[in-house]
């Protein structure tokens, strides 16, 4: 039976699915939309040549190279379904490093679809990972966290707006939200509507602050048995938080090529700015996770204070830098530190990451 390599982009939506199929040659031999599940998918791309012949006995095999899809909300869960269902090599795509390759100004589904399909056919599709689901889950309890951490600090800061608009001066001598600051604020007394909406807040918060101990404690449960968490919370300064936003945004340290790699990856290393005989820095790289990033450069501030190596670290490159450039550097060595140590560990369970492995 005669056989066709084809290589499928596919643009993803939560209820309709563009499907573009391309030869080898660059033929386009279908793009079209269908419903947005693995089986409108996977026949309309079997099916693709069969109008092209009188008999459906006469169509040759497709033989699916690759696909592309985009990076999106849903995209993941999408594509581990469709490898489950046809065993396709399934790819995800850089939505921003896809777009930048565009070329006019158009965007269509019909385009995007395309481009997808002969990014991969040409083999120049800017990929990321595509995690496994365990790791999905992960991200989602990390994320729900950083969500409750958000909403408790607008609380905090609407109750300290409601103070100035009031004309409260802070006469504790402690920092804010601390014991003695606390207790001074149950004695500060407001209008009776500002009152009543200082106690809304306070109950507000105390609620949130339950809930994010409910969620690191669900986080530190399903986590139990991981061996790349119990070998991160090892290292000196390393809590829960920086220990799960490490293990649920790098996922597989054995994914990247080297601790530099890994290191620019978490936005911790330096972009460089040199041009002829000038050689200078311009800040750090704009790509990684922020608040991975933030956790890094904080557990940076504190390694020093705990390890001999980087308070010597410290102190030798703090006489010609300025601290905010020393705690970069210290959280970008830290990490190719760490990648070694994790990557040459004998046990398999550290680079390939599984929970429960």
């Amino acid at each position: 039976m005669e056989m066709v390599s084809v290589y499928v982009g596919l643009d993803y939506h939560s209820d309709t699915i563009r499907v573009c199929v391309m030869t080898t040659d660059g033929e386009e031999l279908l793009n079209r939309s269908v419903l947005s599940n693995v089986g409108s998918v996977s026949e309309a791309v079997r099916t693709c040549l069969e109008r092209k012949h009188r008999r459906v006995e006469e169509a040759p095999a497709v033989i699916v190279e690759g696909v592309a899809i985009e990076a999106c909300t849903g995209s993941a869960e999408f594509a581990t379904r469709l490898i489950e269902a046809t065993e396709w090599t399934v790819r995800l795509a850089h939505a921003g490093a896809v777009h930048r390759l565009k070329q006019g100004p158009d965007k269509t589904d019909h385009g995007d679809a395309w481009h997808l399909a002969n990014l991969i056919r040409v083999n120049y599709l800017p990929e990321v990972w595509l995690a496994d689901e365990t790791t999905r889950e992960l991200r989602h309890l990390v994320r729900h966290r950083q969500a409750l951490m958000a909403d408790a600090k607008d609380v905090k800061l609407r109750v300290r707006a409601l103070l100035k608009e009031n004309g409260v001066a802070e006469t504790c001598r402690e920092k804010a939200w601390t014991k003695a600051w606390r207790a001074w604020l149950t004695e500060v007394k407001l209008p009776e509507h500002s009152q009543w909406i200082l106690q809304e807040q306070l109950a507000w918060l105390q609620q949130l602050q339950q809930r994010i101990k409910e969620v690191e404690q669900r986080m530190r449960e399903t986590t139990s048995d991981d061996a790349l968490v119990q070998k991160l919370l090892e290292q000196h300064g390393v809590g829960l938080v920086t220990a799960l936003l490490l293990r649920a945004v790098v996922g597989r340290f054995d994914r990247f090529r080297s601790g530099k790699q890994l290191s620019h990856y978490c936005g911790v290393t330096p972009r460089n700015a040199s041009s002829g005989k000038r050689q200078a820095d311009a800040g750090l790289v704009t790509t990684g996770h922020p608040d991975l990033r933030a956790v890094l450069i904080q557990l940076a501030k504190r390694l020093p204070r705990h390890v001999p190596h980087w308070r010597e670290f410290k102190q030798r490159l703090g006489r010609r830098k300025p601290a905010n450039v020393v705690s970069a550097a210290i959280a970008n060595r830290w990490l190719r530190r760490l990648y070694h140590e994790v990557v040459q560990h004998p046990s398999k369970t550290l680079t390939q990451g599984g929970l429960n492995a």
